[in-house]
């Protein structure tokens, strides 16, 4: 169970922190433009971060289980759709996704979750 915690806890920060340098670090600008474009403001109080915290951390608790039963590649497959791709197309069908976005985001994102499994991978290993 210490291994399984772990194994969240770290593929976790790896996540939290790729999610924060990619969209407040990188291309935040690209959000607010995107939703002042349409008419909104950027939600961005500090409530909205933590719940995109949690999210990760649910996100790599589901992937943690996944890599249990499936490969590596398998488990970044099936969560990275699950996750981001359904979460792109919910923001895409309310209109609030800033196009310019997915030609860094589909890889890096992939990326992202491949890392993460990865560590969990070698945590529950070792």
């Amino acid at each position: 169970m210490k291994k399984k915690i772990l194994a969240v806890f770290l593929s976790g920060l790896w996540m939290n922190l790729s999610e924060f340098v990619r969209n407040e670090l990188l291309f935040k600008s690209i959000w607010i433009d995107g939703f002042q474009a349409i008419g909104l403001s950027f939600p961005s109080a500090p409530i909205n971060g933590a719940l995109w915290v949690l999210w990760s951390f649910i996100f790599v608790a589901i992937l943690v289980l996944l890599i249990q039963k499936f490969s590596l590649l398998s488990s970044t497959l099936i969560s990275w759709t699950l996750g981001f791709l359904l979460m792109w197309l919910g923001l895409g069908n309310l209109g609030i996704l800033p196009q310019g976005l997915l030609w860094v985001a589909v890889p890096w994102s992939f990326v992202e979750v491949y890392i993460a499994a990865l560590i969990g991978q070698r945590v529950l290993r070792g």
